[in-house]
């Protein structure tokens, strides 16, 4: 005689127990799911944010002209040569105030830099200082640095280095925002980046070059460079 045997059921826990081991097991492909689909989000933000950068820093950064090469090249702002230099009145390192308009009637170079903890930005300061000289002889009549910061501590700054020149304090940056020398640095619009001006008697804007901007974000030229620049493409 063959004996017949049930099949074997399932008792209730171990029903219970696999009931759980499944459900644990969809939950954990769904966190699963879920982590790799905020790793894709957090990837494609991290594009996005960086393609909205790159598009921003063209749009502020574009400019209508360029000169130099190769290491030194330079872009030329929005307020370049041709159009009349925008007045304005800032302290000065040797006390008081200078405006722009006290210095019409002469050729006036502008440096525009990143300031305090820049000290390549000083060191550049410090051979124009040297270089007076061939300053004169390029026809500048007045050189002056301006930067953001207190005019006490920028002052302190010229005594210890020994720079003998005047610097302006643009604390705020009012000024550099109006000539658009903030969208040349590596600091965001923060600071000013490496920027010169050449504003001839009459107020006009003969020379501009925007030497801290990407890729290279420049931080000191050769004066021999600048001064071979600004010949190159100084306006009438």
């Amino acid at each position: 005689m063959t004996l017949k045997t049930k099949p074997a059921t399932l008792g209730k826990a171990e029903r219970q127990a696999q009931a759980k081991a499944s459900a644990l097991a969809a939950q954990q492909a769904q966190r699963r799911r879920r982590r790799v689909m905020r790793a894709a989000a957090a990837i494609v933000a991290v594009l996005a944010v960086g393609g909205l950068f790159a598009l921003y820093r063209s749009s502020v950064g574009g400019t209508p002209g360029a000169g130099g090469g190769g290491r030194y090249a330079y872009q030329v702002g929005r307020l370049g040569p041709g159009q009349q230099a925008i007045e304005f009145t800032l302290p000065s390192t040797t006390g008081g105030q200078v405006s722009l308009a006290s210095l019409r009637g002469k050729t006036v170079l502008l440096y525009f830099h990143e300031g305090l903890g820049c000290q390549p930005c000083w060191d550049q300061i410090r051979d124009l200082d040297k270089s007076m000289p061939a300053l004169t002889a390029a026809g500048v009549e007045e050189f002056l640095s301006v930067t953001s910061g207190p005019a006490v501590l920028i002052a302190q700054k010229m005594r210890d280095d020994g720079l003998r020149s005047v610097a302006l304090a643009d604390t705020d940056l009012a000024v550099s925002r109006r000539y658009e020398m903030n969208k040349y640095g590596m600091m965001g619009d923060s600071r000013d980046g490496h920027s010169f001006l050449l504003i001839g008697p009459d107020g006009t804007i003969r020379w501009r070059a925007d030497y801290g901007g990407a890729p290279n974000y420049t931080m000191y030229v050769p004066v021999d460079q600048v001064l071979a620049d600004m010949k190159a493409g100084r306006t009438p």
